[in-house]
Order: structure tokens, then sequence, then C-alpha cells
């Protein structure tokens, strides 16, 4: 699979237009977040959602066109009490938020660190005309509080990254300067912290997540002198059950560097969409069929993980069963299976097909047999 290159031009017009008519001329393109690319790069050989993705394909939409449809987000509910969470977190300038990343981080040893961050710390303004505009904006908030060398909240800043070649624009809720010049990503969560500690899995999501506004940092700090960007973000949540903020130092340097390499290994939606046959698109105003038909024209890389972070999962499953793909079964048995590539060559390896050679087949043939001695095992026993 080749890779897209790490840098370098927007996409041309021409590619802008196929994108268009990928999704359909009336419908506006779907901005990537980073909770899709961090679901995208955990699934690399997915050139479905890569191109869907990289063209702003409403994956929800086409999946309810397709009669597959998938609930995915959050509950008003869980929204709002989010937004009242963030708000308090942020109140008063920022105190609460910059005292907790001190507390967690510290100030390191730039000139303004014996200064104590507090309600008079600086917030930017970072509104501009569009995302483009507010990256650009962000951009220079960033170089400029890291030459001033004091505590600085940037809430709700835009960041740029490029995904598969197409830039995609990210917002953290928030992106603290230390008077050292390092750059901290804050995740503002509303699940609880329960003394001290928080559901891995939601700990596990977060930190992808924040990964992925890291990854979209550095490219800005590289630009900027004496800025570094910490591989150390704060994650802030409830405390018990309480309303009261509290903070988790994570380190996310290993889902950074899983996350770049696998960003590293999609191939490049100019590739993806050149590969498709020409009169075909995902607009879910078109029938039923055609949508079909157009889906199966980009290859999938199915596995039950998909469930939790895609629209389309129920409809790739649907399609995985049919064809009797090894990797509905999960990925981790899809690895272990290697050039058996469907449950029937693997069932087929256990009953004596197959290579003697093949470790994968006497592998399989060995827990087959295993299989037969416990059952007839605990039928003697009965």
């Amino acid at each position: 699979m080749s890779s897209y290159p790490p840098s370098g031009p927007p996409p041309t017009t021409t590619l802008r237009q196929r994108l268009a008519d990928l999704r359909g001329p009336a419908v506006p393109p779907r901005p990537l977040d980073a909770r899709a690319i961090a679901a995208l790069a955990a699934n690399p050989g997915c050139r479905r959602r890569a191109l869907l993705d990289g063209a702003g394909v409403d994956k929800n939409a086409l999946a309810s066109a397709l009669g597959s449809p998938a609930a995915f987000g959050q509950s008003q509910f869980a929204i709002v009490r989010g937004n009242s969470f963030e708000a308090k977190v942020k109140g008063d300038g920022g105190a609460e938020l910059l005292r907790l990343v001190q507390e967690h981080l510290g100030a390191g040893a730039g000139p303004g660190a014996a200064e104590p961050p507090g309600p008079g710390a600086p917030v930017p303004d970072l509104t501009a005309a569009g995302p483009e505009g507010r990256a650009a904006r962000t951009a220079l908030a960033l170089r400029e509080a890291t030459a001033a060398g004091a505590w600085t909240l940037l809430d709700h800043p835009m960041l740029a990254l490029e995904v598969a070649g197409t830039p995609a624009y990210l917002e953290p809720d928030a992106v603290v300067v230390h008077p050292d010049g390092r750059w901290t990503v804050v995740e503002i969560k509303s699940f609880p912290l329960l003394d001290g500690a928080a559901d891995p899995a939601k700990v596990g999501a977060a930190a992808r997540q924040a990964a992925v506004y890291v990854l979209a940092l550095e490219k800005t700090a590289a630009k900027v002198p004496g800025a570094e960007v910490g591989h150390t973000v704060l994650l802030v949540c409830p405390k018990d059950f309480s309303n009261q903020p509290a903070a988790a130092p994570v380190d996310i340097r290993r889902e950074r560097a899983v996350t770049r390499r696998q960003l590293h290994r999609l191939t490049g939606v100019e590739e993806l969409a050149a590969a498709l046959p020409a009169g075909l698109g995902f607009d879910p105003a078109r029938p039923a069929g055609e949508l079909a038909e157009a889906v199966a024209a980009v290859p999938a890389a199915y596995a039950p993980e998909c469930l939790a972070a895609c629209e389309l999962a129920f409809h790739c499953r649907e399609r995985a069963r049919a064809a009797d793909e090894a990797g509905a079964l999960g990925r981790s048995v899809r690895g272990e299976l290697g050039a058996l590539t469907t449950v029937g060559e693997a069932l087929a390896a256990a009953a004596g097909a197959g290579s003697p050679e093949d470790p994968t087949a006497v592998a399989l043939r060995r827990a087959a047999r295993l299989r037969a001695e416990a059952l007839e095992s605990s039928a003697c026993r009965c």
C-alpha cells in the first residue's frame, strides 16, 4: 500500500471536484475530527473509510440509505452536561484549568515560571473567517504566547493536520502554553475520575484523540523558536460523583507513535478516488443498489472493533459475513490465520487440508485434535 507524502500542496481543483462528485454535488463535505482520525488510524488497511472520510462523505446518511443505520453520538443530556462542566472548568479566565495544569505538569523554567497562573492569564481571541483563518490565527497566538514566556490559555484553538493527502481541521478543548515554551493539550471529559482513576477504555479513547492533536501541534511548533509540544496531556473530569473538576496526566507517547505510523500508511485519497470506476458515487439520494455497488468497489477491512467507531460497520459486517471473511471474527484472529482469509479455509485446514508444512494449518489441526479429545473426555465422564 502506498503512503501519502507527509507534506505538500492542498488538493487540486480537479481532486476537489472529484471528491465533490463522489459525495454528491449538493452534499456539503463532512469535516474530519480527532475522534474520526483516531479511528481511521486504528484501521489503516480500510481503504473504504479512508476514501469516504477524505471525501467528506456523511457515513451516517450513507449507512441509512444502504439500510444499515448505526446509532452514533451522545445523548442531548450528555452534551448539555458536558458543555456545563467545560464552562465550569474554564470559568474565571481559565484560572482553575491553569491551576490544574501547573499542579500536575509544572510551570517549567521560563521567565514567567515564578508567577502562578490566575484569572489574569491571557486568553487570546482566536476568531477568524473559516477554518483556515482560525488555524492561522491559532498559530500566531501560539507564537506570541511562546515569545512572551507567560501562562496562556487557548480556548478551542484550530489546528491543521494532513490526513490521506487532504487537510483536516481539528479543535481541541484547550491548549495551555507554559512559561518555558511547552504546549500542553487539555482534554475535558464528562466521565468521572473515581478515587483518581477513570474507566481505562474511556481514558484510552481520550488518549488516542489527544495524540491526534499533539501531532497537529507539532507541525506548528516546528516553526516556532523555543516551542515544545508536551507528550503528557491533561485529562480533566468531574471528581467522583460531583461537578468539581479533577485532573490526571496521561502519557500519550505510545498513542502518538502508533497514530503517526498508521497515518503514514494510509493510501492517498487521490489514488483511491482515481481507482473508483467512473459514474459511481456516494450521494445518499442515489438508489440503494447504486450505493451498494459504489461501496463494494472500495476494499474494506472490517473487524468487530469497527462497531464502536464507524457508522458503516453494520453494512460492512453483513458483507464480511456473506463473504465468509476471517476478519469478521476479529483482527487478532485474522492476524493469526495468516494466508487463510476465509473461515471456510480455516475449517478445511483444521480438518486436514493444506500443506503439512504450513505452521498455521499445523496449529489448526492440533487445536481441532485437542478440542475433539476434550469433547470425548467430557462425554465419557457423563
